[in-house]
């Protein structure tokens, strides 16, 4: 067997859910593509660390969280399938979003127009709200959670799970440290959050969209944090040239120091975003995604990984493996029960085509050349016949 980096390369979570290639890492997890080989579905796999897997608390919340979150429905954002805890990982399992994230994005293209900000955060919005609606705050809205599909879909992602870490008996700074550009200011004095938490981190998200960057800087992490106590955001117009006043305005609003003197809700803000777009009469725009983003960077190690379809009697490059219920190691197990569309291990695939496809290709050729056959024969006794006839009547012909 070839030896991986990742010792989760491969591994069959809670036997079902198939680790295919990592994506990205953070602070307490890693998401990784993978695949439920009992719907044959590709989906997103949030690993968390291995640290939260004594934790009873955070896996009690991880699991209340996930449960909450399950039953949000809307556009806006990334849909949760299922939770689990295999050996060591308690992990999410959430939609595929093949594209890549707002981060990437901007990285890509910097700052954006009004017209492209809003089609970013009419999604944002209309998710935050309908999870608003159902009581649940997000506290971690940020580029890195907002994912962009190649159709120009926009969605959010990672609910509750800063809530779970932060309720953990483990503390945690990477929670403080990777969103200290987003905080409200009642976040960094007491921890509290609220709709309105949401409501100031999108309107630091507004300020990012269209000036390319956070409108604080210090020498680490939490001198950013600690900024936002004493300071409002700027206008973006007083960081680049011309941003419409009421885009100004509504940044202004969303981030007010004082939770009273902001939007009430994402639902609120999103009203104030629509009657805005009207006004300036801001034209459509569907948001591209990230063309080199880490997402689809694991697409194209996953689908070369399908191609190299190994010979008859040559071990199969990455089997499938069960994780052992030991937190210090892992071992490979017996390949899981091939489905219709496996057989002993290996994908129906070929050079990253489905052999159906291949299949059907062969049947049409058959009768392709079937159908010429009959032609060619239908036209020989045709003319068979002709010839007979003509021979028949040729003495009568003469005479006359």
């Amino acid at each position: 067997m070839a030896v991986t980096s990742d010792p989760l390369d491969g591994v069959l979570l809670d036997g079902r859910y198939r680790v295919e290639a990592k994506i990205a890492v953070g602070g307490m997890s890693t998401v990784y593509r993978g695949l439920d080989i009992r719907l044959d579905r590709p989906v997103a796999l949030k690993v968390m660390d291995a640290r939260y897997a004594n934790d009873s608390q955070f896996l009690t919340r991880f699991q209340r969280e996930a449960r909450a979150v399950a039953r949000l429905k809307d556009h806006g954002l990334v849909a949760v399938y299922d939770q689990g805890l295999d050996a060591a990982h308690p992990f999410l399992v959430m939609e595929l979003v093949e594209g890549g994230t707002l981060r990437e994005l901007l990285r890509e293209r910097g700052p954006m127009p009004p017209h492209a900000a809003a089609a970013v955060l009419r999604p944002v919005l209309g998710g935050l709200a309908v999870a608003h609606r159902a009581g649940l705050v997000h506290r971690d809205i940020k580029p890195e959670n907002v994912l962009i599909s190649d159709e120009g879909e926009v969605k959010l992602a990672d609910f509750g799970l800063v809530r779970a870490v932060a309720e953990a008996g483990i503390t945690s700074t990477s929670v403080i440290l990777g969103t200290a550009a987003y905080l409200s200011p009642e976040q960094v004095s007491s921890g509290t959050a609220d709709p309105r938490s949401d409501v100031y981190a999108v309107g630091v998200l507004t300020y990012e969209l269209i000036t390319g960057a956070t409108p604080f800087s210090g020498d680490n992490p939490l001198a950013v944090a600690y900024l936002r106590m004493d300071h409002d955001v700027p206008p973006p117009s007083s960081a680049i040239s011309g941003v419409p006043p009421p885009f100004d305005e509504f940044v202004a609003r969303s981030t007010a120091r004082d939770p009273d003197e902001r939007y009430a809700d994402a639902g609120e803000m999103a009203e104030d975003l629509d009657a805005i777009a009207a006004e300036l009469a801001l034209p459509k725009f569907r948001v591209p995604a990230p063309q080199h983003s880490a997402q689809h960077a694991a697409a194209t190690a996953y689908h070369s990984r399908l191609a190299e379809v190994p010979t008859i009697g040559q071990p199969v490059k990455n089997p499938t493996r069960q994780l052992v219920r030991t937190p210090e190691d892992f071992q490979p197990a017996p390949e899981p029960v091939a489905d219709e569309d496996e057989y002993q291990g290996v994908p129906r695939q070929f050079a990253g085509i489905d052999i159906n496809d291949f299949a059907w290709a062969r049947q049409r050729a058959r009768r392709a050349v079937v159908s010429w056959v009959l032609a060619v024969l239908i036209l020989t006794g045709l003319v068979a016949a002709g010839a007979w006839t003509l021979g028949t009547n040729l003495q009568g012909l003469i005479g006359q």
